[in-house]
C-alpha cells in the first residue's frame, strides 16, 4: 500500500503513470487506487442517512406535536367556552383571554425543555465523542431550539385561543 499526492486536474495521466511502474515492478498484482476522499465520503456515509432520517422524523413529530396541541387547545377552549363568556361580559380583553388560555401550553412547553435539553444535550455528546474531530455543543443551540419550540407551541394554540377570544359571548352564555 502506498500513498501519493496528486495534484488536482491531471488525475488520469497521473494514474497511469503510476499504474504502469507498479505493473513494471510489481508484475503479479492488479493495480487497485481508491481516492482518500472518497474513503472519507464513505466513512460518514452512515452519518448522511442518519442526518436525513433525522430530518424527516424531526418534521414528522413537529406535525403531529402541532396536531396534538391543536386538539387540545380545542379541547381547552370548548371545556372553557362558559368561563371566557363570563370573562368577557365582565369586561376582559381578548389579549387577557388569549393570554389565560396561552399560559397552560407555555407552562407544558416549558416543562418539556426543562426535561429535553439535559437529555439532549447528554446524547448529543455521546455521539459526537465517537468522532476524531468534535465539536463542543454550545448553549445558544439549545436557547434557540426552545425559543423555537415555544414559538411553534404559541403559533399553534393562539389560533384556537383568538378564535375563542373573539367569539361572542352571548352564544356561550345562552343556555344559562
Amino acid at each position: 500500500m502506498a500513498m501519493v499526492s496528486i495534484k488536482p486536474g491531471n488525475e488520469r495521466k497521473t494514474l497511469e503513470l503510476i499504474k504502469r511502474y507498479y505493473e513494471q515492478y510489481n508484475n503479479g498484482y492488479t493495480f487497485d487506487f481508491k481516492f482518500l476522499d472518497d474513503t472519507f465520503q464513505a466513512q460518514y456515509t452512515t452519518e448522511q442517512h442518519l442526518l436525513k432520517l433525522s430530518g424527516y422524523f424531526a418534521y414528522m413529530a413537529i406535525l403531529i406535536s402541532c396536531l396534538g396541541l391543536l386538539g387540545l387547545a380545542t379541547f381547552n377552549a370548548e371545556m372553557r367556552k362558559k368561563e371566557i363568556g363570563i370573562r368577557k361580559v365582565l369586561g376582559s380583553s381578548s389579549l387577557g383571554i388569549l393570554k389565560l388560555l396561552n399560559a397552560d401550553f407555555i407552562k407544558l412547553v416549558g416543562l418539556s425543555l426543562v426535561l429535553a435539553i439535559p437529555i439532549a444535550w447528554f446524547v448529543m455528546q455521546r455521539w459526537l465523542s465517537q468522532f476524531a474531530y468534535r465539536i463542543d455543543i454550545s448553549w445558544w443551540i439549545f436557547a434557540v431550539a426552545g425559543v423555537t419550540a415555544i414559538l411553534i407551541a404559541l403559533f399553534t394554540v393562539s389560533f384556537q385561543a383568538i378564535k375563542a377570544a373573539i367569539a361572542n359571548p352571548v352564544k356561550s352564555l345562552r343556555t344559562e
